[in-house]
């Protein structure tokens, strides 16, 4: 079996895995969870005790290597039944891959073994009120003061901020320098002059907690640099288009799955007349492009996974491809699945009503499509 052979069936392996985990502890409680806004800890503590968490990472570290398409099959599973969970599995993977690959050994050490096997949730800062997703427009300062790097400034709309245990922050060292004087700080919740805003009220993904960051003269150890002094876009590069993009697709993808099947059977069992509702031909055109915009979603998914995994310097732009695709796919996949189900589709008891606000929040998460297009035909256009 070669190399490429194996990434392949670690992906199939993991993926029924992750199925049957979702399906038994994650997807029973989603509505629940939903309504009441709660954080999804239990479907958290079960990927970690699968073994789930592991994916992305190398088996030095105590992961199996799985790569982007074992990471994508775990999020894709566990996003056709709860999105939110879902979420929080890439942001936490997305906190331990910037550890692998830019933390020193006692970072790996202290730090991986908690957030691999579940037991804590990681996060990840770049995004600010006067810079949305531009990276080289944030302000959130760090200056060396001896032993310590003093930390100043605030960061948004941050996934699990109040939740998680340990948090990737980009930060600039030289306002006058970009992207040459950003830096990545590995901060640890109890961090004192940290604290956090309130909970965003979001139209979806309500089981997941967006929430301010504001960093008040917070003192953090030097050896809590991620790589070196002005690398930081570099280190959030590797672990966030590079790999958080495949994720975010993969959960996109799972959604337009879960609405596809609902679809299908909704149009077999839902009567009028006397006739399912499936014979009718506008009802059979929604269910054909449901079911081929999924499909080329997941092709897509599939082979930009491939090629990043391949060649991992052609991940971001990979990301980007997939995460574009998927997530409106999504949308429109969700909005679909409630035209199908007529007047009950847009009641909050049927399961495609929770699938549009997710799909919806998915489309802005990490980047917004439109910014994911300029990337795309930049590369494109060689600009």
């Amino acid at each position: 079996m070669n190399e490429q052979t194996a990434v392949v069936a670690v992906a199939e392996e993991t993926r029924e895995l992750a199925r049957r985990v979702a399906r038994e502890r994650i997807g029973p409680g989603a509505l629940e969870r939903d309504r009441n806004r709660s954080f999804p800890w239990e479907g958290i503590r079960a990927l970690g005790e699968a073994g789930l968490l592991e994916v992305g990472i190398a088996e030095r570290w105590g992961g199996v290597g799985g790569g982007r398409r074992a990471l994508a099959a775990v999020a894709e599973e566990v996003g056709r039944v709860c999105a939110s969970t879902a979420l929080v599995y890439v942001t936490t993977s997305i906190a331990a891959k910037a550890i692998e690959v830019a933390g020193s050994a006692a970072m790996k050490e202290r730090w991986l073994p908690p957030l691999l096997a579940g037991r804590s949730v990681g996060a990840f800062a770049v995004h600010e009120p006067d810079s949305g997703c531009d990276s080289a427009a944030i302000t959130t300062r760090a200056w060396k003061d001896g032993e310590h790097y003093r930390v100043n400034g605030s960061k948004f709309f941050i996934t699990s901020a109040q939740e998680a245990d340990v948090y990737v922050v980009l930060v600039r060292q030289d306002p006058l320098e970009a992207p040459a004087s950003m830096s990545a700080l590995l901060i640890e919740k109890d961090t004192p002059g940290l604290s956090f805003g309130r909970p965003e009220e979001k139209m979806g993904l309500a089981s997941t907690s967006s929430r301010e960051m504001f960093f008040d003269d917070c003192r953090i150890p030097a050896e809590n640099l991620l790589g070196e002094e002005g690398a930081g876009e570099k280190v959030i590069g590797q672990a966030v288009p590079g790999w958080g993009f495949f994720g975010a697709a993969a959960i996109a993808v799972g959604i337009a799955k879960s609405a596809t099947e609902l679809s299908i059977n909704h149009a077999k069992e839902r009567t009028i007349a006397g006739n399912p509702i499936g014979v009718h031909q506008a009802v059979q055109m929604m269910i054909a492009d449901l079911v081929v915009a999924t499909e080329a979603a997941e092709a897509l998914l599939a082979s930009c996974a491939a090629r990043a995994d391949a060649s991992p310097e052609i991940a971001a732009l990979s990301g980007f491809k997939a995460k574009l695709l998927a997530s409106e796919t999504a949308i429109e996949a969700a909005d679909r699945a409630i035209q199908v189900h007529g007047g009950h589709g847009y009641c909050r008891e049927y399961i495609v009503e929770r699938l549009f606000r997710d799909a919806r929040g998915l489309a802005v998460h990490f980047k917004t499509s439109e910014l994911l297009r300029q990337d795309i035909a930049g590369a494109a256009l060689g600009l």
